[in-house]
């Protein structure tokens, strides 16, 4: 039940936008055993020129390729789950559209399930989940 929020530059096309979401979302069912029709997916394209990054921090080089993605989910991964996850989409993503991994940026936001209401304002039952 994650809410995943990309951002990154308007330069991207459309096409590698809705790869890098496509590869986001393997990733999650590969990592995190999401189910393949929880896909929630916010796709922010802003002007290079809002984007604001060091060339290079913790020995990661960025450029103009930079973007970033912050995950909304559920505690209950482990810190190797959670590895596994991060490695897992700069792996898919840069192996689907022409980027370096080194551009990725990955948050993870956790909270508990009580947190989330899908749709009438109500809090639904995860125990399947």
């Amino acid at each position: 039940m994650p809410l995943i929020r990309i951002t990154l530059s308007e330069n991207y096309s459309q096409e590698e936008c809705g790869r890098i979401s496509q590869s986001v979302h393997s990733a999650m069912i590969q990592e995190f055993n999401v189910p393949e029709d929880d896909y929630f997916h916010i796709i922010e394209q802003i002007s290079p020129s809002r984007l604001f990054f060091p060339d290079q921090y913790l020995g990661m080089k960025h450029d103009a390729g930079i973007l970033f993605i912050q995950i909304i989910a559920a505690t209950g991964r482990t810190r190797e789950q959670k590895q596994k996850l991060y490695k897992s989409i700069a792996t898919e993503i840069s192996a689907s559209i022409n980027i370096n991994p080194q551009n990725i940026i990955i948050t993870l936001l956790e909270n508990s399930k009580e947190n989330w209401s899908f749709g009438n304002g109500e809090l639904q039952n995860f125990n399947h989940i």
